[in-house]
């Protein structure tokens, strides 16, 4: 059936009903035109409902038995479950049943062309059982366990969902094999678990602001035991957290904002789908884009019709409740074509001053003052009951956060949670609040402290300090001297050598005496120096490497010292430091770890000085707030500081090497970045010599000193917040 057709149809027959004086319900009309063009082979000749042994039982009459079972599904939220017969008609001459039978409600009989659908409408999903006995369809219900003897069900055929017993012969613990989480192409979340069978029972239900699916009797393997953090998908859905209890496993799915779900089942495949509402109270269709209208097609074409009957006509073909004022009068003429029905109607109440208010599928129309005043006065009755309406008082236990002040929070001047008459008390040793207040108030306490009193996620924090220094020196130098012998001989030695006591001109040099031209004692060799520029050490780490000679006349009475000394150092090292702490979101953490180091200054008399302390740590502080896409951002301060006690300062007082750091970061959880680094790179190259000497070519190097260096220093500092999580820990 077309929309276009529909809309055709309801203006022609709308017509003839209000000027000919019959008025018939539109969808019959519709639908006995549908059967006027299509004959199926069958059809539902009756419908009846019965309770026996806890058990519903619903048995359809047909024209002709069945070849199979029909198809079938159930929806948890609203509950329902679903039939489709195929070349089937509904002769039952109505479209929907009053049944009442224990928590079935009513049954909705469509046909569309040569297809019927029965659902019936229930209080909560059951498992059921379908089976053919001649021209009937028995469908039962398991209110209570599935009884097999009372019902006398040989089950030739069935069809489960949501819940059945278990076949003869099959186990009765289920297993979830897997569990997978997918967004929806409008946006809505979609869980999919896949089980071993699809005789697992589950239950859903509302809890809070969560939503609780159990399934009885299953069982799930150790790596689905976990939690599931899916904000990034961008639905609905911000986590699930899947674990046992007992023999049976508990889902908890915990979304955002205003939401609503759906669930069925097909064989062993589980669905639970969460969208968000986006509901507005003025519009009678939900889901429609700001300013646009989504209902069904319509076409009205009237001239000089009284209000009512338009009001009638769209109340039949919407199947909403309309409730008229009598202060509604007045005709109207109106031509629409293929236009929304909801546009319909706010078209018709705003071209007669007419105003709505919908509750359920229920509209109240009237004059826009009407509906002012009324809603006036309802107001003022009920702040009237509020001021009359009895105290009631009612604990609440506060665990996360400290009695004390959630209860000033309730009691602050700009709160208007509590009314006028309400009260509120602390006991510090059980920390709770007590709350003394009218019923409606103390409903909205209760889901203010659920909001409030949640557990403060932690942050873990780990600094890593890298100090690298890179040094490279090298040296050479030249010691000169020259002399001349006096003296005599003071003796020989037991080898035959003789021993002089040598006098030099330039200086002593007391020797143990001389053979071959050398030297054997140089204790007084700088006596008689006349250039001295040897190889320094390097940091004062180590000393030169040298060695000397000495050159003598033939007659032994003068001589030149030489000395030549070199030095050359590289060296390569690294400094880490890694302080972590943990610490609650949004609470500023502390650790450092060091010394004290006191400075003595003088205040007025020399003689009384005063001593104060500074520190001299290495120190993180870090305050963290965990974003609601999961990152960490970060104010940080690092502080690395290192006394020098080699140089000392005037007073005694040590000097202090400070690095220091702060900023403000967004990380990733678990990742990692460098917040800061100081690269120092130091060269140098300096020549010490003997003016014009030292400048002569090839023997110039033995009137000067060279010495050339290359240090480098770098420091960089990594810090990784991770986020913890108490029942999986770091996440």
């Amino acid at each position: 059936m077309k929309i276009g057709k529909i809309g055709v149809r309801l203006g022609a027959w709308a017509l003839m009903a209000v000027l000919g004086g019959v008025l018939l319900p539109v969808t019959q009309v519709l639908a006995q035109q549908e059967q006027e063009v299509v004959q199926p082979a069958n059809r539902i000749e009756k419908l009846v409902a019965a309770e026996q042994d806890g058990n519903i039982i619903l048995k359809l009459t047909l024209a002709q038995p069945l070849a199979a079972v029909p198809a079938s599904f159930s929806v948890a939220s609203p509950a329902r479950i679903a039939f489709d017969f195929p070349d089937m008609a509904n002769g039952l001459g109505r479209n929907s049943q009053t049944l009442n039978t224990g928590e079935l409600r009513s049954a909705n009989i469509v046909q569309v062309g040569d297809r019927t659908r029965l659902v019936l409408n229930l209080t909560r999903v059951f498992p059921h059982q379908t089976r053919i006995e001649g021209r009937e369809l028995l469908i039962t219900l398991a209110a209570g366990p599935l009884r097999e003897a009372a019902t006398g069900l040989s089950r030739t055929s069935q069809s489960s969902q949501f819940a059945p017993a278990a076949a003869p012969g099959q186990p009765e613990q289920h297993l979830i094999r897997d569990i997978n989480f997918r967004r929806g192409k409008d946006g809505e979340g979609r869980l999919v678990v896949d089980l071993s069978d699809s005789s697992a029972g589950i239950d859903i239900r509302q809890q809070g602001s969560s939503l609780i699916v159990d399934f009885l009797k299953t069982d799930v393997p150790e790596q689905f035991r976990r939690r599931l953090d899916v904000v990034d998908f961008g639905t609905p859905v911000s986590t699930v957290l899947t674990q046992t209890q007992g023999g049976n496993v508990r889902m908890t799915i915990t979304p955002r904002g205003n939401w609503e779900h759906y669930a069925y089942q097909t064989d062993n495949q589980f669905v639970l789908e969460v969208k968000a509402v986006k509901e507005d109270p003025n519009k009678l269709v939900q889901g429609a884009g700001k300013g646009k209208f989504g209902g069904e097609k319509l076409s009205l074409n009237f001239q000089s019709i009284d209000v009512r009957a338009v009001l009638q006509v769209i109340a039949d073909f919407t199947n909403f409740n309309i409730i008229t004022s009598d202060s509604v009068q007045g005709n109207l003429t109106l031509r629409l074509k293929d236009v929304p029905w909801d546009q319909a109607l706010d078209i018709i109440l705003q071209a007669r001053g007419l105003d709505m208010r919908k509750n359920g599928n229920v509209i109240w129309i009237a004059p826009r003052d009407e509906l002012a005043a009324r809603e006036k006065l309802d107001l003022e009755s009920r702040a009237q009951i509020g001021d009359l309406e009895p105290l009631r008082t009612e604990s609440f236990q506060i665990n996360y956060h400290k009695a004390r002040n959630v209860a000033e929070f309730l009691k602050g001047k700009e709160q208007t949670i509590l009314s006028k008459r309400g009260s509120v008390s602390v006991d510090e040793r059980s920390n709770k609040i007590f709350v003394n207040d009218v019923a409606s108030r103390l409903e909205d306490v209760r889901r203010m402290v659920s909001e409030v009193d949640v557990e403060t996620r932690q942050v873990l924090i780990e600094a890593q300090i890298v100090e690298a220094t890179d040094t490279f020196s090298r040296n050479l130098g030249v010691r000169l001297g020259f002399g001349a012998k006096t003296g005599g001989q003071l003796g020989t030695r037991a080898d035959g050598v003789q021993i002089y006591r040598n006098t030099f001109g330039t200086g002593n040099l007391n020797s143990t005496g001389y053979q071959a031209g050398q030297i054997t004692n140089q204790a007084s060799f700088a006596d008689s120096l006349g250039v001295n520029l040897p190889a320094s050490s390097i940091n004062n780490k180590s000393a030169a490497g040298a060695f000397s000679f000495a050159l003598w006349n033939s007659a032994g009475t003068r001589f030149i010292d030489l000395e030549v000394s070199a030095l050359e150092a590289d060296g390569r090292g690294k400094v880490v430091s890694r302080p972590r702490v943990l610490t609650a979101d949004k609470a500023e953490a502390l650790i450092e770890q060091g010394s004290e180091i006191p400075y003595q200054t003088l205040t007025g008399s020399a003689t009384n000085p005063t001593v104060s302390f500074k520190k001299a740590n290495l120190a993180l502080k870090v305050k963290p707030q965990i974003t609601p896409d999961g990152k960490v951002m970060m104010s940080i301060e690092v502080n690395k500081d290192q006394p020098r006690y080699d140089q000392p300062v005037a007073g005694g007082n040590v000097p202090i090497d400070t690095k220091h750091v702060k900023t403000e970061v967004v990380v990733d959880n678990g990742g990692t970045v460098v917040i800061g680094g100081i690269y120092i790179q130091e060269v140098g190259n300096n020549t010490t010599k003997v003016p014009l000497l030292g400048d002569i070519p090839v023997v110039g190097w033995l009137f000067r000193n060279n010495e050339r260096k290359d240090n480098k220093t770098e420091l960089l500092v990594f810090i990784t917040p991770r986020i913890i999580n108490d029942q999986l820990g770091l996440r």
